[in-house]
């Protein structure tokens, strides 16, 4: 692939990505009816993750990670039924998508190139999907909730059992669907190390606005049918035994830290490690009785409670656990285990850099349009763009030594 190439022809189109993608969707439909039943309804958050999605692969290309994160796509994309025919009519309305945003820049070379790298990511993930099929991995679980628990106003905790085995490693993630929300799939981490039963919880966040939290909230009934796809994500345990390990939960992010320390705690050994566990608000610091239990479990494990003060701004918890950090030492020796939402992880990423964490792991789950909201132009896009709503949460690896 001529790397230099598609750089360059991507940056004029992503002037212009609104109208990029509203052309690609409107062609993909115009020219095949049939393929506008397997999307949302509400293609708003779909447009603006397809572009995402374009602008990882353009940043990815000469990473040598690329073609395992291509066919790990291809085998989670089964659960949109991708065919082989949509695989082709999706590459020839994005080179018509494209062409339509560049104008002039649009060149012979520049479609030869594209069709190419189309070529190229079509194929790894449709051989990753081949491959899911050759070893009998389902597009996806069915499951039933068997208990639904509110935790408050915007929380709920969702006890679901799959009908099938479903083989996954504390602290990853699984997509969700709901007949509720027809066709969205949603991230959710899961929140508990393997059970006998193979039972999986879910920590759900109502966020205003999104159709899934909400429907799973506030509607979802106990003996109430979910799918779930292929685990997958970054957050898993990698320590050496004996080590130390942090573990830094914000918010949700306390699901797949939870599950690290039960597995934790069901080591041969004690390990010293230390968690911080942060809060926007004191109503919204959630699993005290977990944590307890989990203490009773390791012995040494400290734990650190952090919430904004009465009356201060929300994101004070954010500064408290910041000072709370640096007021801790021998980061270089701990292993750093890092959950919460985007916002929370870029104001503290950098702090760990700082106090010299070697090894931090962390997701980067699909997030929201941001505190702008999504752009109403193609000027507003231009001028400021949303931070990307990752297709993909295993997009970003955790750094390593």
């Amino acid at each position: 692939m001529d790397a230099q190439l598609l750089r360059s022809t991507f940056a004029v189109v992503e002037r212009r990505a609104e109208h990029a993608v509203t052309f690609f969707y409107s062609h993909l439909f115009w020219h095949n009816p049939g393929v506008r039943d397997l999307f949302p309804e509400d293609m708003r958050a779909q447009r603006d993750r397809l572009f995402a999605a374009l602008t990882q692969v353009v940043s990815r290309l000469e990473d040598p990670g690329l073609p395992e994160y291509l066919t790990h796509l291809g085998r989670d994309h089964r659960k949109f039924l991708a065919s082989p025919a949509l695989y082709a009519a999706v590459g020839t309305s994005l080179t018509a998508a494209f062409a339509h945003a560049s104008g002039p820049a649009w060149t012979v070379e520049a479609d030869k190139a594209w069709t190419e790298a189309y070529g190229y990511v079509a194929g790894l993930m449709m051989r990753g999907a081949e491959e899911a099929d050759a070893a009998g991995e389902p597009a996806w679980w069915d499951a039933v909730v068997v208990r639904h628990v509110r935790l408050g106003e915007d929380l709920a905790v969702l006890t679901l059992k799959p009908r099938r085995p479903f083989a996954h490693l504390p602290g990853q993630y699984v997509g969700v669907s709901s007949l509720r929300v027809p066709r969205v799939w949603r991230t959710y981490s899961l929140a508990n190390a393997v059970r006998a039963d193979g039972t999986l919880d879910l920590h759900v966040s109502r966020i205003p606005g999104g159709a899934m939290s909400t429907a799973l909230v506030d509607g979802t009934r106990v003996g109430e049918p979910l799918r779930l796809s292929a685990p997958g994500g970054a957050l898993t345990a990698r320590t050496p035994p004996g080590r130390p390990r942090s573990y830094i939960a914000a918010g949700t992010g306390w699901a797949p830290v939870k599950a690290l320390l039960e597995e934790a705690a069901e080591g041969p050994e004690a390990v010293p490690a230390r968690l911080f566990l942060v809060a926007r608000a004191k109503e919204y610091l959630y699993g005290r009785e977990d944590v307890e239990r989990l203490r009773e479990r390791i012995p040494g494990l400290n734990v650190t409670y952090i919430t904004s003060a009465p009356g201060r701004p929300r994101d004070q918890a954010t500064e408290r656990l910041l000072h709370a950090l640096y007021t801790c030492g021998n980061w270089r020796a701990h292993d750093v285990y890092l959950a919460g939402p985007p916002g929370f992880l870029a104001e503290t990423l950098p702090v760990l850099d700082r106090l010299g964490a070697a090894r931090v792991h962390h997701d980067h789950l699909p997030a929201g349009a941001g505190p702008r909201g999504r752009p109403t132009s193609t000027a507003e896009w231009f001028i400021g763009p949303p931070d990307p709503h990752w297709h993909d949460p295993e997009a970003r690896a955790p750094r390593r030594p």
